[in-house]
C-alpha cells in the first residue's frame, strides 16, 4: 500500500549522480511526521511487551548496553528492535511501497528483498556507533545491498546523528576492529585504515529519508543531549541473494529475513 501522504518519487538525475559520486543523497520530507510516530509508537510497545530485551514474535530487541550499566529499566534501555518488516503492518506497509521500491530498483538494478529492518532508540547518554560499512555485516554473494533511513525524529548534531565519508562506498568493505569501548554493544566493529577527514554529518528532519550505499562508510556520535534521536532503517538487495554469514562468521545471522518486494504488486507474495 502507499503510506498516506508519503511523496511518490521518481530518481532523478542528481539522485542518481549523488549515489554514483558519493553514495548517498537524502529525500526531504519523503513522509508525513505522523508515519514515524506509528512507527515509535509500536516499537515502543514491541520493547514493553519484550521486557527490554529477547525476542517478541519475530521482532528481535536489543538492549543499549551503556543505558543498561546506567540503571535505565528495560524498556528504556531499548537500543533496537530489529525484523519487524515481515509481520508488523506499520512497519512493512512502509518498506513494500511500490514507488519507495521502484527508487530502489532504479538504483540496484533488479528486483529485491528487504532482508534487514531495525527500529532505533538512540536515547540520551546512547553510544555512537563506530565507522563501519554496512557490508561489511552483510557477507552475500552479490552487491551492492542498499539502505533507506528514515529520520523518527531529529538529528541534530548534539544528538547523535551520522556522520558519513562521502565517496567511500567506491571502494572495498574494509577490515575492522573490535569495538573496545567499556558498554559498547556486542556487534560493533571500527574500521581503522582510512582517513576520515572528509566527513561530514547527515542532519535530518522528520519525514526526511536518507538513501545509501551498503560500503558507504558511515558512524553516529554519542547522544549527549536531553532528546532521543529514532530512526526506522530498511536494507535491500537483489532478489536471490545468498547469505554467507555462517561461512564468515560462523553463525547464521539473528537479524536478516530475506522478503521478496515487488514494485508492479505488493501484494503479489504476501
Amino acid at each position: 500500500m502507499q503510506i498516506p501522504g508519503a511523496r511518490v518519487v521518481k530518481l532523478s538525475p542528481a539522485q542518481r549522480a549523488a549515489w554514483e559520486r558519493d553514495g548517498f543523497f537524502v529525500i526531504e520530507g519523503y513522509t508525513p511526521e505522523s508515519t514515524g510516530r506509528a512507527m515509535f509508537a509500536r516499537a515502543l510497545e514491541i520493547s514493553r511487551e519484550s521486557g527490554g530485551a529477547g525476542t517478541l514474535g519475530s521482532a528481535l530487541i536489543v538492549p543499549e548496553q551503556a543505558l543498561v550499566a546506567r540503571g535505565d529499566s528495560p524498556e528504556a534501555a531499548v537500543s533496537k528492535v530489529f525484523r519487524v518488516h515481515r509481520e508488523e503492518p506499520v512497519f512493512r506497509d512502509f518498506c513494500t511501497q511500490p514507488g519507495l521500491v521502484a527508487l530502489v530498483e532504479e538504483l540496484l538494478g533488479h528486483e529485491l528483498e528487504c532482508f534487514l529492518s531495525q527500529f532505533i532508540f538512540k536515547r540520551p547518554g546512547a553510544l555512537g556507533q563506530p565507522w563501519h560499512q554496512d557490508e561489511f555485516y552483510f557477507p552475500f554473494d552479490r552487491g551492492p545491498q542498499a539502505g533507506l533511513w528514515l529520520a523518527v525524529t531529529e538529528a541534530r548534531l548534539d544528538n547523535g546523528p551520522l556522520w558519513v565519508l562521502p565517496g567511500s562506498h567506491a571502494g572495498p568493505v574494509h577490515g575492522t576492529v573490535r569495538d573496545r569501548r567499556e558498554h559498547a554493544n556486542p556487534a560493533y566493529v571500527e574500521i581503522v585504515d582510512q582517513d576520515f577527514s572528509g566527513e561530514i554529518p547527515v542532519l535530518l528532519q522528520p519525514g526526511d529519508l536518507l538513501v545509501f550505499h551498503g560500503r558507504l562508510m558511515h558512524r553516529s556520535t554519542d547522544n549527549g543531549s536531553d532528546r532521543m534521536r529514532a530512526a526506522m532503517v530498511y536494507h535491500y538487495t537483489e532478489r536471490g541473494t545468498r547469505d554467507h554469514t555462517r561461512e564468515r562468521f560462523g553463525f547464521e545471522s539473528p537479524n536478516t529475513d530475506f522478503m521478496p518486494v515487488s514494485s508492479r504488486d505488493p501484494l503479489a507474495e504476501r
